[in-house]
């Protein structure tokens, strides 16, 4: 199974699991729900972000590289100053 849909997957358990505790009145059900569909949340528009990133890079490889080398810039000027 790919990333995204173990991500959506857990992300839907979660949010039936978190329903099923409102239902019944389980604090327990909703604490285990929302901790589990919250970081198949997260881990899905991370994925989703990393994908834009990869096709923004695939299509305009010039603009990729200009970012990638002004980052290493920034980061090399902050981890010499002293």
């Amino acid at each position: 199974m790919t990333d995204k849909a173990e991500a959506k997957l857990n992300e839907a358990a979660g949010a039936v699991q978190e329903k099923f505790g409102e239902l019944t009145g389980s604090s327990r059900h909703q604490a285990k729900g929302a901790a589990r569909r919250y970081p198949a949340q997260a881990s899905y528009a991370v994925q989703d972000a990393a994908d834009c990133v990869v096709r923004s890079v695939r299509d305009n490889p010039t603009t990729g590289l200009a970012v990638a080398a002004s980052i290493g810039v920034i980061v090399g000027f902050l981890l010499g100053r002293k």
